[in-house]
């Protein structure tokens, strides 16, 4: 039986310039946000991605999509001059018989389409160095092919995304709140939480005076937001574009670290086995500097240490918030789910702490 939401995406597709009829339409992907379609057509084996997406995350879909929009069609430029693969190298955005980038639909929801990067597969987790050395080459060429985009086109559409400052906002009005009375069981938390409070500062002094440049930040830099060749396990394309708006490029090497340089799971329960992987983090800053170091500063490069520190804490007080507020943010599958990914990211940082000449010296060493 088909439901009513894919009854809406076969409507959906045929508002598009696609080639051919739909053969077949199926969920896909392991995305938690939008809802992802694969379109098959009958012509040729052509595919298409369709996606409807989530308006109580982006509460401005057509912002969502014009700073898409705008990056794709900058990046295929790039990657035309360099002699790339357009239809491989960039997400092609595929626009509606009225020439509009997405379709708004009688039910008030937002549709896009991409083209199908064919010939690609994704990795959930980095399982050796060198996958997670491909991601970084991935995300380091992604912004070094947006080095000189003007920041300012850019929509900011989730304020205060990466302002760790304002964290800390949010956590003391949830525990002046404390709606479910979880305060008094995470103090060793909350102690450790704001004996980091002034170097969480850092990177957002640094950017409002100048010491930091704006620049196009993807945002959601997990290893499984980059599209590998099938054959080679080469990174081909970085995907998910939803988040991009003006930041620090050491928020998305630290975002990455935080994500792919962690030895345990991020709920383990057993923090003795969640410590920082130099090895990981070596192949990390190798493979993003072997891309990205041309057009980031001095400053920018001796502070993504900092920035991989001050991402890690920062995801630890949003999961640490949210526990308090009673896990109304984070899809939860059992109660302290929350609690532990925030003692997690909060040993990571303690794990970066202990290693951090040892961090320190790996970019160096890899400039």
């Amino acid at each position: 039986m088909v439901s009513s939401t894919e009854k809406s995406a076969y409507l959906a597709i045929k508002k598009f310039q696609i080639i051919g009829q739909p053969k077949e339409i199926c969920r896909y992907g392991n995305g938690h946000i939008n809802d992802t379609y694969l379109v098959i057509m009958k012509e040729k084996g052509i595919r298409y991605i369709l996606q409807r997406i989530n308006k109580h995350v982006f509460a401005h879909p057509d912002e969502v999509i014009e700073n898409i929009a705008g990056v794709t069609a900058y990046i295929r430029k790039e990657v035309e001059k360099l002699g790339g693969d357009v239809n491989r190298e960039v997400l092609n955005l595929i626009p509606t018989v009225d020439g509009s980038n997405f379709y708004f639909d009688e039910d008030e929801q937002y549709w896009r389409v991409y083209l199908f990067v064919e010939r690609t597969n994704t990795f959930q987790l980095p399982d050796t160095p060198a996958i997670f050395y491909e991601s970084a080459r991935a995300f380091g060429n992604f912004g070094a092919l947006l080095a000189d985009y003007p920041c300012e086109k850019l929509n900011v559409t989730i304020p205060g995304f990466h302002d760790t400052p304002w964290r800390y906002k949010q956590l003391r009005h949830a525990l002046k709140d404390d709606v479910r009375a979880r305060a008094k069981e995470v103090e060793r938390e909350l102690e450790f939480v704001f004996e980091h409070e002034k170097e969480a500062s850092i990177l957002r002094e640094m950017k409002e005076n100048g010491e930091l440049p704006i620049r196009v930040t993807h945002n959601d830099t997990k290893l499984n937001n980059v599209l590998f060749d099938d054959k080679t396990d080469k990174g081909v394309c970085v995907i998910d574009l939803d988040t991009i708006m003006p930041g620090l490029s050491v928020y998305d090497f630290g975002d990455a670290i935080r994500f792919g340089a962690n030895t345990s799971e991020e709920d383990e329960e057993d923090l003795d086995k969640c410590e920082l992987s130099l090895p990981m983090f070596r192949a990390y800053t190798e493979g993003y500097l072997e891309c990205a170091k041309d057009a980031l500063t001095e400053k920018e490069i001796t502070m993504l240490p900092e920035g991989a520190k001050i991402m890690t804490l920062e995801c630890g007080i949003r999961f640490l918030t949210d526990y308090i507020n009673g896990d109304i943010y984070f899809r939860v599958h059992y109660e302290k789910q929350n609690l532990r990914r925030a003692r997690n990211q909060f040993k990571l940082v303690s794990s970066m702490e202990e290693k951090w000449q040892d961090m320190c010296a790996i970019v160096e060493n890899t400039i």
